[in-house]
């Protein structure tokens, strides 16, 4: 994807947009084209708008693909559906599938799935408003969602009432949502609560890191189990109380245990050099409706986890770790 990095000069007078300023240095990107095809926007390393005002010093980074659809089209993909009623569809989604169209992923999205199971149009290009905006516009349904390459559990709404009814109880955090892991390596103790604020690697713009101590980045909270441990593996339960980007796998990370098949967090190993992320959404208890009461919904593991899991019990002695739980970080 194309990309570009600004940094302004120290001297620099601040007060200026950000779009403002990048259509005024050479080699940089016209106001109109930013808006249509920019597809991330970072200042300083974090997420910014095409409003946001800079000062000298400050660092731009921009992705953007010049290549979008006009329009977002219903593909006949099959779904492995869950639940379904007349306000929401409840997916188990396939490794692999993309949650909604983005740069490089314009088809075979869960969205294009979606438009053609409910028997909707085509979504029309959105090209007035900010990039996140255009963005967002192009997600119908969509309330929250999974990474290309973890399986599992995902809700989408069928109607407007219903997503800004589920997006509230994301945002108020009252929907439960628990993981099956595989990782690599021991977590310090059978239980643990996880607090940290996570922030984007300066080094790499792909990845995010766990930091304590300071107050940048967003606060994140994870709950984990280990369920047991075959030889330098561990099988892990994972609830997340928070629901920031590449949570739980930041966060095995930090804890020394970065999921297995993890490309971004990981390293190749050498018992499963060819192994996919080993990260599942297994279970979600969600209210519904205002007037509903909690729904419990399950996906059953993939069969990779099958595999991997008989894989171990070949080689190793199943184990379970002992009951002390650590002291929270924060």
């Amino acid at each position: 994807m194309p990309s570009i990095c600004l940094r302004v000069p120290e001297d620099f007078c601040g007060g200026m947009r950000l779009d403002q300023y990048v259509a005024s240095v050479p080699n940089g990107m016209n106001r109109s084209h930013l808006k249509t095809a920019a597809q991330e926007i970072l200042l300083n390393g974090k997420n910014a708008k095409l409003s946001s005002k800079i000062d000298g010093g400050d660092i731009i980074d921009i992705l953007w693909e010049d290549d979008v659809p006009e329009n977002i089209e219903p593909e006949d993909i099959p779904l492995s559906v869950v639940f379904e009623d007349e306000n929401v569809t409840v997916v188990n989604k396939r490794q692999g599938m993309v949650t909604h169209p983005a740069a490089g992923n314009w088809h075979g999205t869960l969205v294009n799935a979606l438009l053609y199971r409910w028997g909707r149009s085509e979504v029309p290009q959105i090209k007035e408003g900010g990039a996140n905006e255009i963005l967002q516009k192009r997600r119908p349904g969509i309330v929250h969602r999974l990474d290309k390459d973890t399986s599992g559990l995902i809700i989408c709404a069928k109607n407007r009432e219903t997503e800004e009814w589920l997006c509230s109880q994301f945002k108020s955090r009252l929907i439960q949502k628990e993981y099956i892991c595989i990782v690599r390596g021991r977590p310090p103790a059978s239980a643990g609560d996880v607090r940290t604020q996570i922030v984007r690697d300066m080094k790499n713009r792909k990845r995010f890191k766990a930091v304590t101590a300071t107050e940048e980045g967003k606060f994140a909270r994870t709950l984990y189990h280990c369920i047991a441990c075959y030889g330098k593996y561990s099988v892990m339960r994972v609830r997340i109380k928070t629901g920031r980007t590449h949570q739980i796998r930041v966060h095995m990370r930090y804890l020394g245990c970065p999921i297995l098949g993890d490309k971004i967090y990981g390293k190749p190993d050498e018992l499963f050099p060819d192994s996919t992320l080993m990260l599942h959404s297994r279970q979600m208890i969600v209210r519904l409706n205002p007037n509903a009461k909690y729904k419990r919904f399950r996906a059953a593991l993939p069969q990779r986890f099958y595999d991997t899991v008989n894989r171990l019990k070949e080689k190793y002695t199943r184990e379970v770790m002992p009951k002390v739980h650590p002291k929270c970080k924060k």
